[in-house]
């Protein structure tokens, strides 16, 4: 492990994640995860503002395979900056199964591209937020060069930010050239209400089909204990904005939570009140993932 003792350590996820109440339907996705080590393998950036326990794919398909779940997205972690190799090791463990998004140098070109989209990968992350240089800040001539690179093999820019930062979030993205994918239900702590000029403005790129949505990491924006019910107007109004443009994910293994860590049964049991019905359920969980990530259809 690099040696950074301004990064504080974080908990490891529930190692029994219970089967939900909840059936989700077959060939569920999901569309938020992170594999991270061995540390003894590879190192974190020294950057980094946190340091976690090694989660391994073994352990995150077995937690999977207690939801119920057949499909996954594994999302570059902050703490291994632009160096994929742990993401690039796993999706070729993991198989069609499982697609990637990757972080990459702005420079990155076309060789890097191609190898990483045929290992599975289909986005590229930018992080304003878990981050020490440029937080809060979008470098907008940057993400415009790489969306134009990037817009013709199909992938999208996924952005980690609080939408509540960016009251003109729609404006400053409408010239992108490629779709933004947004995690955490905007990332805005819910207590700032569902007027927030920026969660506003998220509704309107995801009415004018120029976003997704993850409904993920409920812990990280509720002001409310599990069940996390003032998140649950939040969803709806995303739901309701754009239904064929939100997805799922579970966040595992739940890096730099605050409180009691969650069990992931619980989490998945959340959907129930999120999405309440079956054929919605079926839409964010199964056939906009699929047209997300490039999952075939059955």
């Amino acid at each position: 492990m690099s040696a950074d003792s301004g990064a504080p350590p974080c908990a490891g996820p529930d190692p029994a994640p219970r089967r939900p109440r909840l059936a989700l339907p077959p060939l569920a996705c999901d569309c938020h995860a992170h594999i991270l080590g061995p540390a003894s393998r590879f190192a974190y950036a020294p950057g980094r503002v946190y340091t976690p326990p090694d989660c391994l794919l073994p352990d995150y398909r077995a937690m999977l395979a207690a939801l119920g779940v057949t499909r996954a997205v594994l999302v570059q972690p902050s703490v291994y900056g632009t160096d994929n190799t742990v993401l690039m090791g796993a999706l070729a463990e993991a198989g069609p199964a499982m697609r990637g998004v990757a972080v990459v140098d702005w420079q990155a070109g076309d060789a890097e591209l191609d190898r990483l989209h045929a290992a599975g990968v289909r986005g590229v992350r930018v992080n304003v937020v878990d981050v020490k240089a440029g937080r809060g800040r979008l470098p907008m001539e940057r993400l415009r060069d790489l969306a134009r690179r990037i817009a013709p093999r199909g992938w999208h820019v996924e952005l980690l930010l609080h939408v509540d930062e960016f009251p003109a979030l729609d404006r400053d993205l409408a010239d992108l050239g490629a779709d933004v994918v947004f995690g955490h239900l905007g990332y805005m702590r819910t207590d700032r209400g569902g007027k927030d000029p920026g969660f506003l403005a998220l509704l309107r790129l995801l009415e004018a089909g120029r976003a997704w949505v993850k409904l993920t990491g409920p812990y990280r924006i509720s002001a409310q204990p599990m069940p996390h019910p003032d998140v649950v107007p939040f969803a709806h109004a995303l739901l309701e904005a754009a239904p064929g443009r939100v997805l799922w994910g579970s966040d595992w293994p739940h890096v730099m939570v605050k409180g009691a860590m969650p069990n992931d049964g619980d989490l998945a049991d959340l959907l129930a009140g999120w999405i309440p019905g079956e054929s919605l359920r079926r839409a964010v969980l199964v056939d906009n993932p699929a047209r997300l990530y490039g999952f075939p259809p059955d």
